[in-house]
């Protein structure tokens, strides 16, 4: 039985020399590589497929529900995407309302939240649907808003236009630039 042993400077040598060897091969052929990518600023915190409820004296005030939620400490910011589902309730328990976007965006510090993307806000108390864009909830006046397309429909009529002021139950809203009402 023959034995072979190398050391390692000899096995490093045959490496480099290999590495040269191929390199060399077909020098016209080869172009150098240049890899360009955009780095995108990494979250502090990330999650899948979350449900958040949001509690307060011991109330379920909303179930927020994503499929991913990031958070970027330093600019206070925290991102639902990919399909955001929100339940809303009283201070019974009783579900008012739902929110369906494809993104949320959250200021961690004001509380406010911008939906985008098929936005669909239902509210059971007044029986009313928005559909639109985009929605912004302003936490400290408890209103919402959207300067874009958007469409109201009530148990009597459906009323299109631009731009939109609302309170958070959808009972009393102004549509800025009226493109159309009918009846239900």
């Amino acid at each position: 039985m023959l034995k072979i042993t190398f050391s390692k400077k000899t096995i490093l040598f045959v490496f480099l020399f290999v590495c040269v060897f191929v390199a060399c091969q077909n020098p016209e052929n080869a172009k150098p590589t240049v890899v360009a990518f955009e780095q995108e600023e990494l979250p502090d915190q990330i999650c899948f497929d979350l449900t958040i409820a949001f509690v307060d004296s011991s109330t379920t005030k909303a179930i927020v529900q994503a499929r991913r939620a990031r958070v970027f400490n330093d600019s206070n910011l925290t991102f639902l995407d990919s399909g955001v589902f929100v339940q809303f309730f009283d201070e019974n328990g009783v579900k008012t309302g739902t929110l369906t976007a494809e993104k949320v965006k959250i200021d961690d510090i004001t509380k406010d939240m911008f939906a985008t993307g098929k936005v669909v806000a239902i509210s059971n108390n007044s029986n009313t649907k928005l559909e639109t864009e985009e929605l912004d909830w302003i936490n400290n006046t408890r209103k919402i808003y959207s300067n874009v397309f958007v469409r109201i429909t009530t148990t009597t009529e459906i009323i299109r236009g631009y731009g939109l002021e609302s309170d958070d139950q959808l009972s009393n809203y102004s549509i800025f630039k009226v493109t159309g009402i009918s009846n239900q």
